[in-house]
């Protein structure tokens, strides 16, 4: 049955593989079930609930992406979207947390038209291929960043921006000893080598008190605190403008701001993680596109339905992928063990933030791996490949990076005479990262 379901044999894996593909995964995103509640329960939602919601949503999405598109994309309520749902949506524009989900889920449905109609489709089409390269490469880059400062090997300095930190505090101890362990066992070519560096990383961090276990489990019942209360009628009645007026300006630019950045940070995962699994065709586009963007499409709305932020693709993905994930069975797996998680949600605080840090920093060394498919010698491709490998680490932001990629590509192209009549799209793209720099200047 798993055989004709995800063809392991024609993606050359095995179950065994993608079991533990999946696990990997899962430890290294599991730290969504705790960090989403905590940004969203300073909205006033209740913390049980959204963690409940939080369970349920990325279930949901990622068993639906493996079963409908094949693909070992885990997917979740995403970082930065949940951060801009509280703190500029709800906590700086007044909005209550029920219309804002009431925004998400039209977002959603904006999402799924786009999809339906293929301009989403389009627009991943429209994104120059050596970039593709220079997105995966930044995006190694980014999770090596993040990596790097969850272990405290670098913090911030005000004098130099980052710096290295103590490597004699109990978390950057634990996570070089599980750099050093994963790197080893994937050196010996180990199977399932960076499961077991979390684990042993994770038993001695344990050991050190560094892992915080909160008493209690979550139920399904959690879920009623914030199940089917959004508002979407809400959502067509915000006021926006100096003088309360007009309700379109206040809706579309929030319904925007969450189409627009998780459209782009979900090209630049697709981008990254079907490149690194070796999932593209020859061509450069990603098979059964259609079906990953309706399943990204649909966990939206389920997520909005149940009480929780935007659910985009993980780049934590990578981390199974570079594990032998192949297939969709990879993401089922994640998402059941996201379902089993809603039952016992305070229990993912075992596995300390220094445990998983080592598999970031590996998996994002080795997706840099993708710049030998850039053609370093011509500039009008150099100098756009750069810009994106450098802007997403540095802004913490993929839709950033892929936004000076594509606006120096076109800008360059059009300044050297190279742009043709099939790259009109290409054009429309740069003009609205335009306008977009310009929105969030003033913002």
């Amino acid at each position: 049955m798993l055989e004709r379901l995800f063809g392991l044999k024609a993606h050359g894996t095995d179950v065994r593989t993608e079991l533990l593909a999946g696990v990997t995964t899962f430890m290294t995103m599991a730290y969504i079930v705790v960090v989403n509640p905590t940004i969203l329960g300073e909205t006033g939602m209740p913390v049980a609930a959204v963690a409940a919601a939080t369970c349920l949503a990325a279930g949901f999405g990622s068993i639906l992406m493996g079963l409908v598109a094949n693909y070992p994309l885990a997917l979740a309520p995403g970082m930065g979207l949940n951060a801009y749902f509280t703190y500029t949506v709800v906590k700086g524009m007044g909005v209550p947390w029920e219309t804002a989900l009431g925004c998400v889920f039209l977002s959603g449905v904006a999402f799924l038209i786009l999809t339906l109609v293929g301009v989403r489709q389009m627009i991943v089409a429209a994104i120059p291929k050596p970039l593709f390269s220079a997105v995966a490469a930044g995006v190694g880059l980014f999770i090596a960043f993040i990596g790097l400062k969850e272990a405290g090997i670098i913090v911030a300095s005000p004098a130099t921006t980052v710096a290295l930190g103590d490597l004699t505090t109990p978390t950057a101890a634990v996570a070089i000893l599980g750099l050093v362990l994963i790197a080893v066992l994937q050196a010996w070519r180990v199977k399932g080598a960076i499961l077991i560096g979390i684990l042993l990383a994770g038993a001695a961090g344990w050991a050190l008190g560094l892992a915080k276990i909160a008493p209690g489990t979550s139920s399904l019942s959690d879920l009623t605190a914030t199940a089917f209360k959004l508002d979407v009628t809400g959502a067509f009645h915000l006021k926006g403008g100096p003088n309360g007026a007009g309700w379109a300006l206040a809706m579309l630019e929030i319904v925007f701001v969450f189409l627009f950045v998780d459209l782009f940070d979900n090209v630049g995962t697709l981008v990254a993680v079907t490149k690194k699994a070796g999932l593209q065709a020859p061509d450069g586009s990603i098979p059964r596109l259609n079906r990953i963007l309706l399943a990204d499409s649909a966990a939206t709305m389920v997520g909005a339905v149940a009480g929780t932020s935007t659910v985009t693709s993980y780049i934590e993905s990578a981390a199974g992928v570079t594990a032998g994930g192949r297939t969709g069975l990879t993401a089922v797996v994640v998402g059941l063990l996201f379902l089993v998680t809603l039952f016992f949600a305070p229990l993912v605080q075992a596995i300390p933030a220094a445990a998983t840090a080592p598999a970031l920093i590996l998996v994002g060394a080795l997706m840099v791996g993708a710049l030998v498919d850039v053609d370093w010698a011509d500039p009008t491709v150099a100098i756009p490949a750069f810009l994106t490998l450098i802007t997403i680490p540095l802004t913490f932001s993929i839709a950033n990076g892929l936004a000076f990629g594509i606006t120096s590509y076109a800008v360059l192209r059009l300044l050297t005479g190279k742009i043709g009549k099939g790259d009109w799209l290409l054009l429309i793209l740069a003009a609205l990262f335009v306008v977009r720099f310009v929105y969030l200047a003033k913002g």
